[in-house]
């Protein structure tokens, strides 16, 4: 089993509240995930205080641009030393493979791929003019991804046994929705516990507010570690 599935999301409008929450967790059994709001108020300069904290970061951005744009905004995050950064696969295959093509080939950035929103339901879908199920699009966008050389998508709970049979083990799947055992789901419509999401295929689990907001996050970190290894 990976052993450091758990990304932490930074997901503060304060880069203070974000530094002091690091100063509190431990980089051997976690990485942070740093999204577009905290980017767009503190930029690079928070990726290299972070990264200095001694944590790998998954920078959130979700690329969707013309390919040269997205493969030089690819290559600009690699030049940070962040640890994963995501496109959108909607941006199609020859953006997708430009990105891919950004970062050499041994990149030690992982590239992937996000399908479809979380947030999206099937009526959405249809009025952007996609009249496929949720299901069946993230499938259809997750292999073009894989195709194109992307090193895995987001997907959420619902869709990790489906892709699994579809792509196979080594491509990566990053689930997030994800709530411990016995904590409130909060405003996410469709979760699931860390220890079935990994026993389910995911490799990477994407948890905010259960850590983040928990009196102790570190003894939090360290229960949600535990009940994945199966030692709750």
């Amino acid at each position: 089993m990976n052993n450091k599935p758990l990304i932490i999301a930074l997901d503060f409008a304060d880069s203070r509240a974000a530094l002091d929450l690091l100063g509190k967790l431990d980089p051997a059994i976690c990485r942070v995930k740093i999204g577009k709001e905290m980017f767009t108020r503190y930029g690079p300069d928070l990726v290299k205080q972070v990264g200095k904290a001694g944590f790998e970061i998954f920078l959130d951005l979700k690329f969707h641009d013309i390919p040269n744009t997205v493969a030089g905004a690819v290559a600009a995050a690699a030049d940070l030393g962040v640890w994963m950064v995501n496109v959108h696969a909607g941006g199609g295959r020859v953006m997708m493979e430009a990105a891919r093509s950004a970062l050499g080939d041994n990149p030690s950035t992982l590239l992937i791929a996000v399908t479809v929103l979380t947030s999206m339901s099937a009526q959405d879908l249809v009025e952007t003019g996609v009249e496929a199920t949720p299901e069946s699009h993230v499938v259809r966008l997750a292999t073009l991804a894989r195709d194109s050389g992307m090193h895995g998508v987001v997907c959420s709970a619902r869709e990790i046994t489906l892709l699994r049979r579809q792509l196979g083990n080594e491509f990566l799947l990053v689930t997030p929705g994800i709530r411990p055992a016995g904590d409130s789901a909060g405003d996410q419509k469709r979760t699931e516990t860390p220890a079935s999401a990994i026993a389910m295929g995911s490799d990477y689990l994407v948890i905010g507010r259960p850590v983040t907001q928990a009196v102790d996050p570190l003894s939090k970190l360290q229960a949600i570690q535990q009940e994945i290894q199966g030692k709750s």
